[in-house]
């Protein structure tokens, strides 16, 4: 359970480090089946600096998200930006 909390609070980081508007960021996480999915809803203007350049910033959140899942046993773990 501890895991869980953890992992969520990678992500709270990642992205409330990237944002301008740090405190209208909402992490909901998802169960669906052995995967979970942290949805990610940021201000308007933030989305494109969590996604970044052709997705690269998103993609090494997840590769973080995924290797940090690994580590605490953990089936899969992914992350999703709501716009």
């Amino acid at each position: 359970m501890e895991a869980k909390a953890d992992i969520e609070r990678l992500v709270r980081f990642l992205v409330t480090s990237l944002v301008d508007n740090p405190d209208d960021v909402v992490i909901t996480e998802n169960r669906d089946g052995d995967r979970t999915v942290y949805e990610v809803q940021t201000h308007a203007d933030d989305v494109g600096k969590v996604i970044g350049r052709q997705g690269r910033v998103i993609k090494a959140i997840r590769t973080l998200v995924r290797a940090a899942a690994s580590a605490d046993g953990a089936a899969d773990a992914t992350v999703e930006v709501l716009g």
